[in-house]
């Protein structure tokens, strides 16, 4: 007979119970420190006594030794002794931590459910009391992974009635994962429930093939699948001496065509070239006092440059990558707007500067009681939203990215001409966006080329409406035979661990840019390389799509590659 350990579960009522299989459990519960030979509290305060006492002696003889310049390799018999002692000591008391440890795996272990086998294949399930039942069949089934969330245990429940809990109101859909301790299972009940109360099918929402538990508590929550969107590359772009491939993630035709186009024009002239202007996440709190003459005191405090060296050793104590760049205040009444700007290593670093500017607010409580925190975020900083202040100052990254393409490259793969790009470029992305009112959108369609990298990277797909805050400039140089280009970007949000970064796809782009993860030689360095790539991807995007509006191409490339041909009436 095969006996394999199985997660337990209670008895059905039609289970008929049959004469146990193994002895009754033991009425006393086993204890680990039953083997010791004298009293558990006893043995620790000898341990901790020695442990302390040759640790506080070792010491005081090393730094004598310091002072008087003799080696601290050469060993008395005492100070040898002393170390074994400590040794001695520390292995004892490693082992005493341990003990709960070992009391709660034995006593787990008398309460575990046993999946049995006879000759016959036919299993059985043997549960705490030693009664054998059979399994009720799932309707669900998926193997059960290990998960570093809090389980409680439902009542038994098939999946049918799971569902019709779910239904009735009975069971929360959001408390599934931590009830079933099974991602997948919980988002399979919780697509059937959904399906059940709306009276309409998912069906080609996919649902396998997906890790839930990667996303738990940190990603989506009450998953019931996930959306497929298709990953093209563009490339290679050629960018300050290397190749890069660009992971595209877009459901728009003729977008990484286009990128692609405008990548093979960049490589053919040699290459684009792009500078990092600044790098400093921001947020900006809300704060209000009872007068504006109070409220002035302490924008006069925070931009004091006497002060700023402490405040930035209390906002830096929130991180080791979190290093506080400069503090920005603004007035409306007797409200107060505190604009911090900070570097956040290689993550985006909205949590890391919140929780720098939570401990900045708590230490100005001191010298400031009468201050009324509104909210940690006053739209000062300002996220996911266009701002002026964005525009200007820059958020995330600021980078600027050039390249000069020459007149033959333009006229034989750009199909078109410098002159006309010039014009152009002055015409729709600077006078054109100037009569419309545009605030950081003097480019022709730089939100396509972030949104497509943002979502094959894992970054956050709101943060494009100020990642894609760019200025395109198009010059005749080299007496009109060459065309210079740019794109300069002031707040491209992004970065390479955290959040999105870390699911198995966007992983995988992420490395395929060679900006996986966070830099161990240089911190910050593969976010901005990222960055970086950004902007020179919006040059080739900027670049191709001005030439086809200047060559009367666009609308004859978007009936080709942006319409199908397939019937939906006859898709299933």
């Amino acid at each position: 007979m095969d006996i394999r350990r199985r997660h337990p579960k209670p008895s059905l009522p039609h289970q008929q119970h049959q004469k146990p299989l193994l002895p009754p459990p033991s009425s006393a519960a086993a204890k680990a420190s039953d083997a010791l030979p004298i009293p558990l509290y006893v043995t620790n305060c000898i341990f901790f006594t020695l442990f302390f006492s040759v640790a506080y002696y070792l010491l005081d003889r090393w730094r004598d030794k310091i002072r008087t310049s003799t080696p601290l390799h050469v060993l008395t018999f005492y100070e040898l002794a002393a170390i074994l002692s400590l040794i001695a000591s520390f292995i004892y008391l490693l082992g005493f931590f341990g003990i709960d440890f070992v009391q709660s795996f034995i006593s787990r272990s008398s309460h575990d459910a046993w999946e049995l086998e006879n000759d016959d294949g036919q299993s059985f399930i043997l549960d705490e009391d030693r009664n054998i039942h059979c399994p009720v069949p799932s309707l669900i089934t998926s193997k059960p992974k290990s998960m570093d969330i809090p389980v409680t245990p439902l009542p038994l429940k098939d999946d049918e009635e799971l569902v019709k809990s779910v239904v009735s109101g009975e069971i929360p859909s959001y408390s599934l994962e931590s009830k079933l301790g099974d991602c997948f299972k919980a988002a399979s009940i919780r697509r059937e429930a959904l399906q059940r109360l709306t009276g309409r099918s998912l069906q080609g929402l996919p649902l396998e093939g997906f890790d839930y538990e990667s996303i738990l508590g940190q990603c989506c929550e009450m998953p019931v699948g996930y959306v497929q969107i298709p990953v093209g590359i563009a490339g290679p772009l050629l960018l300050n001496g290397i190749e890069y491939f660009v992971p595209m993630a877009t459901t728009e035709g003729c977008l990484v065509a286009s990128a692609n186009r405008g990548c093979k024009a960049i490589f053919a002239s040699g290459g684009a070239t792009s500078v990092l202007l600044r790098d400093g996440m921001t947020r900006a709190p809300v704060v209000r006092f009872t007068s504006a003459k109070r409220a002035t005191e302490l924008k006069f405090f925070l931009e004091d440059p006497l002060n700023f060296d402490t405040l930035t050793v209390i906002f830096n104590k929130s991180s080791r990558f979190a290093r506080l760049q400069g503090i920005q205040c603004a007035i409306a009444g007797k409200n107060l707007y505190i604009r911090f700007s900070c570097s956040t290593g290689d993550a985006m670093g909205m949590n890391m500067v919140s929780k720098g500017v939570q401990n900045v607010l708590d230490f100005l409580q001191n010298d400031f009681p009468d201050m009324d925190v509104i909210g940690i975020s006053g739209n000062f900083c300002s996220d996911k939203k266009p701002a002026a202040v964005n525009w200007i100052e820059g958020r995330g990254k600021s980078v600027v990215c050039e390249a000069i393409i020459n007149g033959e490259v333009v006229t034989k793969v750009l199909k078109t001409t410098v002159l006309a790009l010039v014009e152009l470029n002055m015409l729709k992305n600077l006078t054109g966006s100037a009569v419309a009112g545009s605030l950081g959108g003097f480019n022709a369609h730089a939100a396509n080329i972030v949104s497509a990298v943002f979502l094959a990277t894992g970054q956050d797909p709101a943060q494009n409406v100020e990642s894609s805050h760019c200025i395109t400039m198009m010059e005749a140089v080299n007496d009109g035979e060459d065309v210079h280009v740019s794109v300069t970007m002031p707040s491209i949000e992004v970065g390479t661990v955290g959040g999105g970064t870390q699911l198995a796809s966007q992983s995988a782009c992420l490395n395929l840019l060679g900006v996986k993860g966070a830099s161990k030689e240089s911190p910050g360095s593969n976010s901005q390389l990222l960055a970086s790539i950004v902007a020179g991807s919006v040059l080739a995007g900027e670049l191709s799509l001005m030439s086809a509006i200047a060559a009367g191409q666009l609308v004859k490339s978007h009936m080709k590659y942006n319409r199908s041909s397939r019937d939906v009436t006859k898709l299933g």
